[in-house]
């Protein structure tokens, strides 16, 4: 229950139901947009939610619900049930169409079984009946006329029709000529008056000719006549036309009756395309406003994270502006939270965010919120905004807020939510602010949840002292004098009366009057306030500084590690391979060793021979010969630069130079990059380097990157992560090669994958712009991006 009954429009629920209106397909969806109303049953808010949030996965991520044609069937059973009544060739054509989508629908889902339960349950139980097409598409044609074979009666007629027009076109045809050969007739062509084909014939030649005048010209010269052996033909035609009329009503009849039995389950599937129109329009509504489906929980609690008034989300989306996201909590502690702050600082449209996201989630539609948000049920929203004084009604402002507040007094309960805006105002704030104290005391005792917004200080200090009252004030930069729109829990706020009042330029005299007049103890307060908000957003921004070094820590830390285990692996495998090498080197020695004792022996100690074999063993030591290192003094005597490559000095890990920062140098080891002292480092030369190591370079990986690059990406019946995704990457690797263009293939479908692409796309600055491609060559369905 809403109090009072225009609460929702002044919440913007109103206007909400209309927008979604608009994406329905048929009157029927937008009927049931129409009923939408807050719900306190926690199943069917679950149940609506879950549809909701399935058929925005659907339009998101999967391929497009075959959803083509929307009729409103149900008027047609109607018809259709009562005994006599028949249904015409159009009607049935819309039925058939109708009831082909319902069954491309069901064939839809039946091959993702499983995958989105909610919106199974909705034709749960419903049979295929294709025998209802069946017999629709035996009569009616695929441009919803009468088949010219329905029936073996109809057959006949067209073909007499056919042959007596023909009959009919031979004979006056030839009379026709005849008459001009004779200079009867008049200029013009034969033509059709009355529904009866004429000859136009000279005004004084018309008595030459036997037959009928059925029309004449505006001048009289010419007349338009039926000549009389043509005239049994066309009655003959006109008869069968008649005879043809009353076959096709007599099979519409038997069609009717045919199909009457099955008038139930029409219906149902009547329903099933309302519920997909309805959800549907929903889903889309939700993907524009960027809504998500919170967590649902029994409790009259909420706890909104990254929240935004969809209303206010749209309009500054149509200005590429932001929208400053809420963060608040209402639970068992803090039941009723007390918003203050400055005018035009945000708190009015506080307050209605947590109302039209409330009623919202209860009504089954999705909320612009993090999808970790908590929304419990409520059984009652009670709201006092704006100004609803009546002269019929012999109201005041004050009186209207009065009325709402003996309502409230008398019916909340722990399980009511109030949204209060400006409370206490409208009389003399002497006596509003203790009556507003008092009520908020009554309001309190009965356990309800609520946002009330004020000015009153006396609530400030009420709310402060007492359990189940929590302050919350508006952020407000006093040095700049702007208001922040953020809302920060657990502290009053200042008006900034006097602060706002030298900033529009009112005469200093007069603001150092309005000061002596206020009493020496509001003033301390009000200072008070000023203080902690200057305070309060000083440590804010320290500590947004501190997670953000935090974060910096963090990565360096994960990069650290990630070298130590590149280096721990590197080690290893220079180990593993040291080892082998040595132990063929061993092998080879001892092979060596043995032939050449072998062969001396064999010479019997030849001296020639013997100075060859020892030659040959001088060639294979130095073959092994382990070069001695560069010092490092010399080496350091090496300028080293960009692109130059060098070895740690304590151990044989090898790196490019990217960049020299004053005493460090940071360096490319494979995809990793890490920054180390110059003094730790010596140049090596680029031959000494590896060649798989050189391959894997920067520059040699660039080359062969460009080569591979395709100018085209294919994203058809990707998922929408998947396809951002994949597009994040083949946009960096573009900028980076400096490509000047490429093209997106993501087909059409119902174009929500092109909006997603291009709305991701338009945030980055290197792209210049998007276009369409050709008509003929794939239109909206592929974009071409023109990078800068």
């Amino acid at each position: 229950m809403i109090y009072p009954n225009n609460a929702a429009d002044k919440l913007g629920f109103t206007d909400i139901k209309q927008l979604i209106k608009g994406y329905c397909l048929s009157p029927m969806g937008q009927q049931m947009v129409d009923k939408i109303q807050m719900m306190t049953n926690f199943d069917h808010i679950n149940k609506f939610l879950s549809q909701t949030k399935e058929f925005k996965d659907i339009l998101q991520n999967d391929s497009p619900l075959p959803i083509q044609n929307f009729f409103d069937i149900k008027k047609l059973a109607e018809k259709a049930r009562l005994e006599g009544a028949y249904l015409s060739e159009e009607e049935f054509f819309q039925v058939s169409l109708s009831l082909s989508t319902v069954f491309s629908v069901i064939n839809y889902f039946n091959t993702r079984e499983g995958q989105y339960p909610n919106l199974e349950a909705l034709f749960e139980h419903l049979p295929i009946e294709k025998s209802i097409i069946r017999k629709i598409d035996a009569i009616i044609d695929v441009k919803g006329k009468m088949k010219p074979n329905a029936s073996k009666e109809l057959e006949d007629i067209t073909r007499g029709i056919a042959k007596a027009e023909r009959e009919a076109h031979r004979k006056i045809d030839q009379i026709f000529k005849s008459a001009q050969s004779n200079n009867w007739a008049a200029d013009g062509n034969l033509t059709i008056r009355d529904g009866r084909l004429c000859i136009p014939v000279l005004a004084e030649n018309k008595r030459k000719l036997k037959g009928f005048v059925h029309d004449e010209s505006a001048s009289g010269q010419t007349v338009y006549l039926e000549p009389e052996e043509v005239f049994q033909l066309n009655n003959i035609i006109r008869d069968l036309e008649f005879e043809k009329r009353r076959e096709i009503i007599r099979i519409l009849i038997n069609l009717t009756n045919e199909l009457r039995p099955y008038v139930p389950l029409i219906v149902s599937y009547h329903g099933l395309l309302t519920k997909l129109d309805f959800v549907r329009a929903k889903s889309l509504f939700a993907i524009e406003i960027e809504a998500e489906m919170p967590v649902l929980i029994r409790e009259p609690e909420l706890n909104l994270v990254n929240a935004r008034h969809p209303l206010l989300q749209l309009t500054f989306k149509k200005d590429k502006q932001t929208v400053v996201p809420l963060n608040i909590q209402i639970d068992e502690q803090q039941r009723v939270i007390v918003v203050s702050g400055p005018n035009a600082g945000g708190k009015s449209v506080c307050m209605k965010t947590v109302g039209l996201l409330q009623i919202m989630a209860q009504a089954g539609l999705l909320i612009p919120a993090d999808e970790h948000s908590k929304v419990g049920i409520f059984k009652q929203i009670f709201a006092d905004i704006g100004d609803d004084q009546s002269i019929e009604s012999d109201l005041s402002t004050y009186s209207a807020h009065l009325s709402k507040m003996k309502y409230f007094v008398e019916n909340a309960n722990s399980r009511t939510l109030i949204l209060i805006d400006e409370f206490g105002t409208g009389t003399d704030p002497q006596f509003g602010g203790p009556i507003a104290e008092a009520v908020l005391e009554n309001l309190n005792q009965r356990k309800l949840r609520g946002v009330i917004t004020t000015h009153y200080s006396n609530l400030k200090i009420f709310a402060n002292v007492t359990p189940g009252l929590e302050n919350a004030s508006m952020l407000f930069n006093n040095l700049e004098m702007q208001p922040l729109y953020i809302l920060a829990m657990g502290k009053p706020g200042s008006s900034y009366a006097f602060e706002i009042a030298q900033k529009i330029g009112l005469p200093s005299h007069v603001l150092q009057a309005a000061k002596n007049k206020i009493g020496e103890y509001q003033k301390k307060v009000d200072t008070l306030l000023v203080d902690l908000e200057r305070d309060k957003k000083e440590l804010l921004d320290r500590k947004v500084a501190i997670e953000k070094k935090e974060r910096q820590v963090k990565l360096l830390q994960e990069e650290n590690e990630k070298l130590k285990s590149y280096l721990d692996e590197n080690k290893k495998a220079l180990l593993k391979d040291a080892k082998v090498e040595a132990q063929n080197i061993i092998r080879n020695a001892n092979k060596l060793i043995e032939n050449t004792i072998s062969e001396i022996r064999e010479t019997k100690a030849d001296k020639e021979k013997t100075q060859n074999l020892r030659q040959n063993l001088q060639i294979e030591l130095k073959k092994h010969e382990v070069k001695a290192k560069v010092s490092k003094s010399a080496a350091a005597n090496e300028e080293i630069k960009a692109g130059d490559w060098v070895q740690l000095n304590d151990s044989e890990t090898v790196g490019q130079v990217i960049d020299i920062a004053k005493d460090n140098v940071i360096l490319s080891m494979g995809n990793l990059r890490s920054v180390v002292k110059l003094n730790r480092v010596h140049k090596v030369s680029n031959k000494s380097v590896p060649k798989e190591i050189r391959k894997a370079s920067y520059s040699s990986g660039m080359t062969e990157s460009i080569s591979q690059f395709s100018p085209e990406i294919d994203l058809r019946g990707r998922r929408g992560d998947d396809a951002v995704n994949e597009i994040e990457r083949y946009l960096d690797k573009a900028i980076m090669m400096g490509i000047s263009s490429f093209k997106i293939i993501h087909g059409k479908g119902d174009g929500i994958l092109r909006k997603l692409i291009r709305e991701y796309l338009k945030k980055y600055s290197q792209v210049n712009r998007m276009e369409d491609e050709q008509a003929d060559r794939g239109g909206d369905g592929i974009t071409y991006v023109y990078l800068n």
